[in-house]
């Protein structure tokens, strides 16, 4: 289980323990977290669910697979250096203390 620190644009902090083989983006959903739509559940397929991972947190991630990286395309405003798309990101120990950020908004 991994203690996750989302901060939404307007900076309100939900600080949630997701179960480890979740994903980043099933922690927000399933705990009401607004600024995550997720509206492809899941698949890579739609972007809503893009987020900027805090800095000292990005370069401890899996690398973005293509699939990934082609629907980062579609996402608002990305940042290469933070972007990422929290249905990509399976939740470990090694995540705990996790820093995620929304964007002000998902497309």
């Amino acid at each position: 289980m991994a203690k996750i620190t989302y901060i939404e644009h307007n900076g309100t902090e939900h600080v949630i323990e997701v179960a480890n083989g979740l994903t980043v983006m099933e922690g927000a959903r399933d705990n009401g977290v607004p600024g995550i739509d997720a509206d492809c559940g899941g698949a890579c397929a739609c972007s809503t669910c893009h987020a900027y991972i805090h800095p000292d947190w990005f370069g401890k991630l899996p690398q973005v697979e293509d699939m990934e990286a082609d629907m980062l395309d579609f996402a608002y405003e990305t940042d290469p250096k933070r972007s990422r798309l929290t249905c990509q990101i399976k939740v470990t120990d090694a995540l705990d203390g996790l820093i995620v950020h929304l964007p002000e908004k998902q497309i």
